[in-house]
């Protein structure tokens, strides 16, 4: 495998020569510019030709901007500050002091929390500092930011034990996923390596090394094959910094190489037996894993505003690499029926999906969808008599009208995420997204799911209204989660009792807010939950009983500091 990555990376290189760029990122989930930025292209504001469905953004290669994090040129000034500064030869070289981050979460009864990045699973406070530096050089890039991690990581009650006759049902689960509900029994510690990067730039063209959080597909909320729910990992990549434009429209893309680490943490009650039989199977010894992806989106030249992308992911155990195909998921679809066994097959986790995204800055408004598949191997006449079959999708708008005072919308968005299955034989073959029978880490890094943050076969339907101007935000959203559909079917089908459904119903306030050189968001969070890890005690004589309903609070902020 080190040799086959070796040679893409001389390859890629190949394509380079000497030409002056500037390549700081926006992170994913950076505290008003990730949200901001999207904004301003519906207002027509920035350059409405970058696709925003493969992330970390370059904003000063895709909107002409100087600088990256300084959207309305505003903060620095290199010839007068005393912090950026030029440097080398012919003061070719530039050196920046990237924003400073400080993110905190609360969580009153036990962990909540999605699409959060570093942050783990926790009750109490977690805190996430990261500080940074950029450096560039000619063609040559370093963006060091690392993230350093601090979460109490308080007892909570989690899956109960009362649930005697369910817990080999879950286990059925948790033996084919890396998702433990707590990180040890005490105060939980780490540094990781951030959104750092150390890049190659030319023209619209990246390649370097980087732990940077991707996000790939249009939704705002969750993404099926790549989002920020877990710390980024360490990967190789290949990708545009802004639309490549050719004569029949603008493409934009990505492949990656990386590397995926489990938690080394038990998921719970794992030494529970059943009639002197374990419930759970221990992970492999060796579960360093492997992921390589790829992601392109096309902008057609006779249809402006409109987005098409597809996406692949192939995730598996690094001991099990051995082809081409196993390196690029492109050269990876064994077409063929699934009841067949396969082992070259089998040994890959692999998911693809087919976006669009559809906007007007006229008419601030978007529109944009998602449709992802379990595995790569289906043959056309299996997907078109079953197109349900081991699918996912996410659908969602968002659209700005304009108040009386000028500079003043009303923003009204919605996304809906579903990644239950609606095919019996799926759920009962335990073909549920982000699980594997052989990769039995399943999709995840470092304990937590890479796409969608709510897990395996949850649904999601979210809805937000809220006032903006420039920056600043304020707003009411409402959120409903339905936890691992696909277990409660697989669990409760002989009952059919619809009461256990773990569901969560979620208000929350929002704010986002730019004072001075701070950029400060926040969010409260009232989380009302019904069957909380499915669990309901029956009462003989009485059918309609309260599940174990349980309620939490969560508070987040985060605060960003510009240096002039």
């Amino acid at each position: 495998m080190k040799n086959i990555v070796r040679k893409f990376i001389i390859i890629g290189l190949l394509f380079f020569v000497i030409d002056a760029s500037i390549a700081q990122t926006v992170p994913v989930g950076m505290p008003v510019l990730d949200q901001y930025l999207r904004r301003a292209q519906l207002l027509g504001k920035v350059d409405s030709s970058s696709s925003f469905m493969i992330r970390p953004l370059y904003p000063a290669e895709a909107f002409g901007f100087e600088n990256g994090f300084d959207v309305d040129n505003s903060i620095v000034d290199l010839d007068a500050s005393k912090i950026h500064r030029y440097f080398g030869k012919d003061q070719k070289g530039k050196l920046l002091v990237m924003p400073a981050t400080l993110k905190a979460q609360y969580n009153s009864t036990y962990a909540f929390g999605v699409n959060d990045g570093a942050f783990i699973p926790n009750r109490g406070f977690q805190t996430i500092l990261s500080p940074g530096v950029y450096a560039e050089y000619g063609n040559w890039s370093i963006q060091l930011q690392p993230e350093i991690l601090l979460a109490a990581n308080k007892d909570y009650k989690g899956f109960p034990i009362e649930h005697q006759a369910t817990i080999l049902f879950y286990y059925e689960y948790m033996n084919r996923i890396d998702m433990p509900e707590r990180f040890g029994n005490s105060g939980y510690n780490k540094v990781y390596g951030g959104q750092s990067s150390f890049r190659y730039n030319y023209r619209e063209f990246s390649l370097g090394i980087s732990t940077e959080n991707l996000w790939w597909g249009p939704g705002r909320r969750n993404s099926l094959l790549l989002g920020n729910n877990a710390p980024g990992f360490l990967h190789f990549t290949l990708n545009t910094r802004k639309p490549v434009q050719t004569k029949i429209g603008s493409f934009e893309g990505q492949f990656i190489s990386g590397f995926l680490k489990s938690s080394g943490y038990l998921p719970p009650h794992s030494d529970y037996n059943i009639q002197e039989n374990p419930v759970y199977i221990p992970k492999p010894e060796d579960s360093n894993r492997y992921i390589s992806g790829l992601v392109i989106t096309y902008q057609p030249k006779w249809v402006p505003g409109l987005f098409l992308g597809y996406g692949s992911v192939n995730h598996m155990y690094r001991k099990d690499v051995s082809t081409l195909g196993d390196v690029l998921p492109i050269f990876n679809g064994r077409k063929g029926p699934e009841n067949i066994l396969d082992p070259i097959r089998d040994k890959r986790q692999q998911f693809s999906s087919g976006f669009f995204r559809w906007l007007s800055p006229e008419g601030h408004f978007e529109f944009y969808g998602e449709y992802g598949t379990n595995g790569n191997s289906r043959r056309m006449g299996d997907f078109m008599i079953e197109p349900e079959s081991g699918r996912a999708f996410t659908f969602g708008f968002s659209h700005l009208m304009s108040l009386k005072k000028p500079g003043h919308y009303f923003q009204i968005s919605s996304e809906m995420t579903q990644t239950g299955q609606t095919i019996r034989e799926d759920i009962r073959n335990l073909e549920t997204w982000y699980i594997h029978d052989h990769v039995r880490d399943g999709y995840t890094h470092n304990g937590q799911v890479l796409g969608a943050g709510n897990g395996p076969g949850s649904n999601v339907i979210f809805v937000e209204l809220a006032w903006v101007n420039n920056m600043n935000r304020f707003g009411l959203q409402m959120e409903r989660v339905v936890y691992n559909n696909d277990f409660y079917y697989y669990r409760y089908e002989a009952s059919k009792d619809w009461r256990n459904k773990y569901v969560d119903l979620v208000p929350s306030l929002v704010g986002d807010w730019k004072v001075g050189d701070f950029l400060i968001s926040g969010k409260m969070q009232y989380v009302n939950t019904l069957n909380y890890k499915w669990y309901l005690e029956n009462q003989p004589d009485q059918y309609f009983v309260p599940g174990y309903d349980r309620k939490n609070f969560v508070a987040q902020v985060g605060v960003s500091y510009l240096f002039r």
